[in-house]
């Protein structure tokens, strides 16, 4: 029997972290004395990992100096998780969603430019930590849109590309998926406009995860 299998991006796809990806950057560029790129542009970096999105934030600034950066976000995210400023919730549905695939023999995954803390944070504070059977950050892959993460993933769990799909909210997630040979669909809720995901590849883009859920299905 094929093993079924689902991998999600975390940011933008199962969680609103905006809020605190955001911040964190301001307080990173601050650190070093540097203007912070404005909201926008930061959303259009969310799922790479952290040092190519902070060279394609600034790349002006020095090699120090974005080492500095990314360790600043570092800390600052760091900072706002232990003193409880920190806000994930997770999109409308998706708790359930993910109970139902689990539920009905689909392995589920995540590839994300999360750290591994990060992750396991997130997914402990909302109780979904048992129902992934594989998780891979950007702590141990390059960054999005190389395919390691998933190709990883597809092996932790003995799936094919033919029957597993990615999904996910940026052009980073769709073109991973392409490289990887599974189906790829996007999310409207998250970081990049739905008529990129479908010019990098996206098969569909889900408009809620009632939608979402008949896609992975098929």
């Amino acid at each position: 029997m094929s093993v079924k299998l689902a991998v999600f991006d975390c940011d933008g796809t199962l969680s609103d972290g905006q809020a605190g990806v955001v911040n964190a950057m301001a307080a990173a560029f601050a650190e070093i004395g540097a203007q912070a790129p404005p909201r926008a542009q930061v959303r259009r970096i969310v799922g790479l990992s952290l040092p190519q999105a902070i060279r394609q934030l600034a790349p002006d600034l020095s090699d120090t100096q974005q080492t500095a950066v990314v360790q600043a976000y570092k800390d600052a995210f760091r900072l706002s998780r232990e003193n409880g400023s920190l806000r994930e919730p997770l999109f409308d549905g998706m708790a359930d969603l993910l109970r139902r695939l689990h539920s009905t023999g689909w392995m589920l995954g995540v590839a994300t430019g999360k750290s591994d803390r990060g992750l396991n944070s997130t997914l402990a504070v909302h109780g979904l930590s048992d129902l992934f059977a594989t998780l891979h950050t950007a702590d141990r892959h390059p960054s999005k849109p190389h395919p390691s993460m998933l190709e990883a993933a597809m092996g932790d769990v003995l799936a094919s590309p033919e029957t597993s799909c990615m999904v996910g909210d940026t052009v980073f997630d769709i073109q991973m998926a392409v490289a990887a040979g599974v189906r790829a669909i996007g999310v409207s809720w998250g970081y990049h406009e739905p008529a990129e995901l479908l010019e990098a590849g996206a098969e569909a883009v889900a408009g809620d995860t009632a939608e979402l859920e008949r896609l992975i299905h098929g």
